[in-house]
């Protein structure tokens, strides 16, 4: 019975998180995302950004998939890494991409943790920060010995236009139904992460590990409760953690504070999950994965330092 009571915390958890914090938002802000798309100010504000990230060892698909991870899902740059993958981009270039894209916020977690007291501006102003420097440090430095041959590039997306009503009602169909089923797509691992943390939790395991790491952490002035989410976050992705920290600050164990300070620990595709994920996007992304996540190292540390120097 105690099995079946965990399970149905999780499960309920999850579903309240998936459905009446993550869905809406997703909706929103996936609808805003789709609608720039259509009208074609995505592929202008592109064409003026990517010669600028050229020097980080960027392009402008590696624009697009940053857009994706940060307004869409962590999951969105998929697609965009594919094409990368089979449009001929260099390796150097796909790797500095990855890293980029490991090291930023994502947004199924960025936004709908605003609501828990996150600090968006600040966050996604260091996500950018955390993501070009992941790139550069990627491209010039650990990956410096891949490849750079490529074919020509196509750099721009096909999608479609609105350009009536008619065009503007389907954007935001299919936009409602992409957020749809992201958050449908989310709730299993979502339940099953929760469900085995909370196993963890009963068992002792997290108590335990909080107890055997509080002393250097409260010396390295870390806050021990970010165990729990730490340990959730990298086993078993952002969502989960996301799930976590909501439990922890309905129960007073977390604040608005410690979940800014921690943005930049925590709010990122950079684990398990996520690598397992990008890995599927192509055999050379799969290839470069080890390289990229050097690079992501350094991203995702500079945007922690800079969330513990101001919160």
């Amino acid at each position: 019975m105690e099995l079946v009571d965990v399970i149905l915390k999780a499960g309920r958890s999850a579903v309240e998180l998936a459905l009446f914090v993550l869905l809406p938002i997703m909706v929103v802000m996936l609808t805003i995302m789709r609608f720039l798309e259509a009208k074609g100010f995505l592929d202008w504000f592109v064409s003026k950004i990517a010669p600028v990230l050229r020097p980080f060892g960027l392009n402008g698909l590696s624009v697009f998939a940053a857009l994706q991870v940060s307004f869409v899902s962590f999951a969105g740059p998929v697609a965009t890494l594919t094409m990368m993958d089979q449009r001929g981009v260099s390796d150097r270039h796909i790797a500095a991409s990855l890293a980029m894209v490991f090291s930023m916020a994502q947004a199924n977690v960025l936004f709908p943790m605003t609501s828990m007291g996150l600090n968006f501006g600040f966050t996604i102003m260091m996500s950018v920060a955390g993501g070009l420097v992941a790139a550069a440090s990627t491209y010039y430095l650990f990956g410096r010995a891949l490849s750079t041959s490529e074919v020509f590039v196509d750099e721009t997306l096909q999608h479609p236009v609105a350009e009536d009503a008619k065009g503007i009602l389907d954007v935001i169909n299919r936009a409602g139904a992409e957020a749809f089923k992201i958050t449908l797509g989310s709730i299993p691992m979502l339940v099953l992460s929760m469900v085995a943390v909370y196993i963890f939790k009963n068992l002792g395991f997290i108590d335990w590990l909080t107890a055997t790491l509080h002393t250097p952490l409260t010396f390295a002035n870390i806050n021990p409760n970010l165990v729990l989410p730490t340990f959730t976050k990298y086993f078993a992705g952002g969502t989960a953690m996301m799930g976590v920290m909501d439990d922890m600050i309905r129960m007073g164990e977390a604040s608005p504070t410690l979940v800014n300070q921690s943005a930049g620990w925590l709010i990122h595709p950079f684990d398990l999950a996520g690598i397992a994920i990008f890995m599927s996007a192509g055999l050379r992304v799969a290839k470069v994965w080890r390289i990229a996540a050097c690079g992501a190292c350094i991203g995702i540390g500079l945007r922690t330092a800079a969330h513990n120097l101001f919160f």
